[in-house]
């Protein structure tokens, strides 16, 4: 398996963004078969629906979590260090050659670990891989999604999962938006935010005017009736930072002055706003 990823559909090498190499060449995993789910290799996939126990939880074990065969595919293509994996026999054999440990057990057993039937059969857990700074992201980039307060897990991983498919170099994240690398982020994104790297802006609106010293225009996505319209607003083909804000207030008026614009989306009447990760996904194919 080779260490290139794809982000924002080009090849990068993982050094080049900040992101270690898993393997210099993959081991021979070995797929063990486990009927007790008490058997403690299992740790690491048990009481996925217990908000306090749960090992995808950021200020606990932060374990990265893929679930079914598309997803955990594309975690085993991504920098993050695998660490297992459990599933039905004939979802871990769908896998091919594999890094780490695959434990294989029926689907009942794996219902009593995680808490919850799993329709997708396979689960594979990893380490987080460290995160780029925002201004070597910045470097590399031609478009970037920068993010005000995008609290909701599933909205998010929607919105990773455009930028992935709509040509998005990388996501600056800012103040109160969730864990990109939350279990169900993960599984709405397809397993795309494995592959599209992300930083965490270290100063607030400052990062905005790192980007612009990085040679992006900043837009700021916004209802608001004094907005420019999109498509007349002249980004296409220029380095751009897309601001986009959480899922009910929208931007804050500190985010959007802090911007060299405010675009709009232009809609039909009685209709205020999109939901954050389609408009994202309208402003991203906007600019392509």
């Amino acid at each position: 398996m080779s260490n290139v990823c794809l982000v924002g559909g080009a090849p990068f090498s993982p050094v080049d963004r900040g992101y270690p190499p898993r393997w210099e060449t993959p081991p021979v995993a070995q797929v063990i078969e486990i009927d007790d789910p008490a058997d403690p290799r299992l740790d690491d996939f048990r009481d996925l629906s217990t908000a306090d126990r749960r090992p995808d939880r950021p200020g606990g074990r932060g374990l990265v979590i893929a679930e079914g065969v598309v997803v955990v595919e594309r975690l085993l293509a991504s920098p993050y260090p695998v660490r297992s994996l459990l599933g039905v026999r004939r979802r871990v054999e769908a896998l091919g050659e594999l890094p780490a440990p695959a434990y294989v057990t029926s689907a009942e057993v794996m219902a009593e670990v995680v808490g919850f039937h799993l329709n997708r059969g396979v689960l594979a857990a990893a380490d987080r891989a460290p995160q780029p700074p925002v201004e070597r992201l910045a470097r590399h980039a031609r478009r970037l999604a920068v993010l005000e307060g995008v609290g909701d897990h599933e909205n998010l991983g929607a919105l990773f999962r455009n930028a992935a498919a709509l040509g998005v170099d990388g996501v600056i994240l800012g103040p109160g938006c969730s864990d990109p690398l939350y279990r169900r982020s993960v599984r709405v994104s397809m397993g795309h935010v494995l592959r599209v790297p992300f930083a965490t802006a270290p100063s607030w609106p400052g990062t905005l005017g790192m980007l612009r010293d990085e040679g992006f225009r900043v837009a700021a996505l916004t209802p608001r009736a004094g907005a420019a319209n999109l498509a007349d607003a002249g980004l296409r083909g220029e380095r751009v930072a897309v601001l986009l804000g959480s899922e009910g207030p929208g931007l804050t008026e500190e985010a959007i002055q802090a911007a060299d614009l405010a675009v709009r989306i232009p809609m039909s009447p009685g209709v205020d706003s999109l939901n954050v990760a389609t408009a994202a996904a309208v402003a991203f194919y906007a600019l392509l």
